[in-house]
């Protein structure tokens, strides 16, 4: 599925509804470059999920957790440079915990991957306007997405 966010509020939007529809375990992987809107579509994910969370990239932590009625874990694989440097981040531990992780910089750890993961390519059109592509094995769920 495909969709065109017009400003930041609006990709945040569609991520809150993007994460009504998530389920423990499933895995969120971003691809999109620098200043794409990666942090800001968790942001927008953890209101839904985590209203009282304060996002931000997690770069140098490598991981945030939100607690809410799912919990909600924001990786940033940015430094991580081979399928052995994920193993310090503890991510395969989190896969079995039962939350949902938002994985950005995933390109870096796709051999890690699990096969259902859902993937959220953002592409920066303008200065406000990107366009949102969902998919994956998973991604038919998301088909009737609306705001």
């Amino acid at each position: 599925m495909e969709y065109i966010s017009h400003s930041p509020g609006e990709t945040e939007r569609f991520a809150a509804a993007f994460a009504s529809l998530l389920q423990p375990g499933d895995v969120v992987a971003f691809l999109g470059g620098l200043g794409a809107g990666k942090t800001a579509f968790v942001r927008g994910m953890a209101s839904a999920m985590a209203p009282d969370a304060e996002v931000s990239s997690p770069t140098f932590a490598l991981v945030n957790e939100y607690d809410g009625k799912v919990p909600l874990w924001h990786f940033d694989m940015y430094r991580i440079t081979s399928v052995e440097d994920v193993y310090s981040t503890g991510f395969f531990d989190y896969l079995e915990m039962g939350g949902v992780l938002a994985v950005e910089w995933s390109e870096n750890i796709t051999p890690a991957l699990p096969e259902e993961t859902v993937f959220v390519q953002i592409d920066r059109l303008s200065d406000n306007e990107r366009k949102i592509t969902v998919t994956g094995k998973e991604a038919d769920r998301f088909e009737d997405l609306v705001l």
